[in-house]
Order: C-alpha cells, then structure tokens, then sequence
C-alpha cells in the first residue's frame, strides 16, 4: 500500500479524502469537469476526440500530473500495424518520470510494457497486466508519486500512427515516505553471446524489490531451449547468486517443457506459442513477483540463461537465441542510468 486509502479488494470498504482523475483524449489535463468537451456532428460530449495522432518522429506527452498521487490503471490500444508495416507495437517508445526527473524510470516499446513483445498481440490474463481482445493493453501496477508524474509515447515507426487510444486513471492523495518508485527496463540481444548468460536488468542500485520478468524469445535452434536458468544477484553477489532457479519454465510455474501447453495466471505465464509453418518460432513468458519480491537494500542484477538441451551427444547445451526482456521492479530514487535504448531497427522482431 501507498496510503491507508490502499488498492484491491481489501481497502475498499474504507473511506477515503483521495481524489479520482482520469485522463485521456476526451480530458487530456485531466481537470474535474472538463472531461467530453469536443464537439463532433452530434454536439458536444459525443465522442468528439477518443483518440489520438502520433506524428512520425514526435514525443507526445500523455500525462503530466502535479502530486503526491497515485496512477493506478493504464489503458492504451492501437492497431498493431501501421503505414510502414507490423512494427508499430516496437516503434512506440513508453517513458515514465517520477517527481521532475531529466531520465526516465520506465522506458519500454509500448506492446513489450504490456507482456506483448515480438511487436504481436496476445492475451494475457494476469493480475497487473492485462490485454484483451483486439489489443486492450491494460496494467494496473501501482505507481506513486510525490511531486509530479509525466508519461510520455515517442514515435518511431517512420510514418504517423492515428487512432491511438488512452486512459490513465490516477488518484491524488498523500503517499506515505516508504513508497518506492516503479521502474521497468527493456533490453535485447540478437542473437545471445554463446556460453555467456543473458542479462535481464544489471546496475540497479538503491534500496527496493523486484518484481517483475517478461521474456520475448526467438528460437533459433532446433529442439527444447528451456533449461537455462533465472539467477538473482543481490547486494554485492559477484560470482554466484542468492537465488538460483532450475529452469526457464520452472521460472514461469510451468514444468516438463510445457507440453506444448500455453496458459496465462494471475502471477505466472507462458501465453505465447508462436509456431507457423514458415516462420521462426517464438515464445512469451511472464512471472510476476508480487506474492514473493525479491528484496535488496543496495543493488540486483539478474540474469537467464539461453540453454538448450539434446540428448545426444552432450546433453546441455549453451543456444545463440534472439531475446528480448522487460524488468520490473520498485526502487528508492534516484536511479543508476539506463543503458541507451536501441534505436527501431535494432528493436523490430525476426
């Protein structure tokens, strides 16, 4: 909880002096009672301004919030192709800022923030993210803030992308002085460095807990891929880690290779099984670490391993696969710098 006003089924019942706002294109400052005001055909209030145009190139800010509050559910839809091809859900660039911050704490390809890599929709049925037919992307993670709050989409497809649609639903309130900042960080290689671990978030420093991983994975050899595991180094870890896994579908609450099975829960999920005849192979997977956040009180670093296995000649074996990841977690500010995000191109799917 950020406040005794508290969030879920729980804090309901309680009353509350918080203040809810909501903005989106129909009230883009979010003001009470300023909401439906553009006029169509019909008058005033009757869808006169539902959605939005990217201009190619162009950062437009979504949201920019005077606090303390609290956002607490995101809703953003757009089609997942544009003038330029299948790219779209890679070409915009989410960015969140905390309390007037210059860098980013957020800074993600919009479908990838919402468990949508591969820039390809897909359902996810879970308790922080959610997205449902035809593209509702929906995340309800908790995010406060003290001072202010901004949240910005880049464009980078090449062309104007129209018809993007938003709702930010946030509420003003006193956060209380243990809440952490939100953060989330995308990162990519293509293909994996053989026999070298890939890293899912390095650098964190500062007091908080992780919790969140979302893995966008392009199968590039033959066979089962799955055995690599999820390693978490904690305050000063160096050569092994605290926390250790048995494999990247053990990971996810799956087992036994998934059977071929796809499922999406409240806190585990593998809900993509991407195999056409043609086309390479691609899965997406998710845990959430909301039941059980990984902890430090001065850094983390986390990694997965591209491991595949064969039973003959030599069983495990290191893969070269093409993976892409989203980590979340919560943290005291400021922040150690992100790494530069890799420009389009560099971020468009096989």
């Amino acid at each position: 909880m950020c406040t005794r006003d508290g969030f879920g089924l729980g804090g309901l019942p309680l009353l509350s002096d918080a203040e809810t706002r909501s903005i989106s294109a129909e009230n883009p400052k979010g003001e009470k009672g300023a909401g439906a005001t553009a006029v169509n055909h019909l008058g005033a209030g009757w869808k006169g301004r539902p959605c939005i145009t990217l201009g190619n190139g162009k950062t437009t800010t979504l949201a920019e919030i005077e606090g303390p509050g609290v956002i607490q559910h995101i809703w953003i839809t757009v089609s997942d192709t544009g003038p330029r091809g299948r790219t779209v859900l890679r070409d915009l660039v989410l960015r969140f800022y905390w309390d007037g911050e210059e860098q980013p704490s957020v800074e993600s390809p919009l479908g990838d923030f919402f468990a949508n890599g591969h820039a390809m929709r897909c359902r996810i049925n879970s308790l922080p993210v959610a997205v449902n037919p035809l593209g509702g992307m929906n995340c309800y993670w908790p995010m406060p803030f003290r001072s202010s709050a901004r949240i910005s989409v880049t464009n980078e497809h090449g062309d104007a992308v129209g018809s993007f649609y938003y709702q930010i639903t946030y509420a003003l309130t006193d956060v209380a002085e243990d809440a952490a900042r939100l953060h989330a960080q995308w990162r990519r290689e293509n293909p994996v460095t053989y026999h070298k671990e890939y890293t899912i978030v390095d650098g964190i420093e500062g007091r908080g807990h992780y919790v969140g991983t979302y893995l966008a994975w392009t199968q590039l050899s033959s066979g089962w891929w799955g055995e690599g595991e999820v390693k978490f180094y904690i305050d000063g870890d160096a050569e092994h880690p605290t926390i250790c896994g048995t494999g990247t579908e053990d990971y996810v609450g799956g087992a036994w290779g998934f059977g071929g099975e796809t499922y999406s829960t409240p806190f585990l999920g593998y809900p993509l099984f991407h195999k056409v005849e043609g086309e390479i192979i691609k899965h997406g997977l998710y845990r959430w670490h909301v039941m059980d956040p990984i902890r430090f009180r001065s850094g983390l670093r986390a990694t997965i391993q591209d491991l595949g296995f064969t039973p003959q000649p030599t069983g495990y074996e290191p893969l070269t696969d093409d993976i892409s990841s989203m980590a979340y977690w919560y943290q005291t500010e400021p922040h150690a710098p992100f790494p530069e995000l890799p420009g389009a191109k560099a971020r468009w799917p096989r």
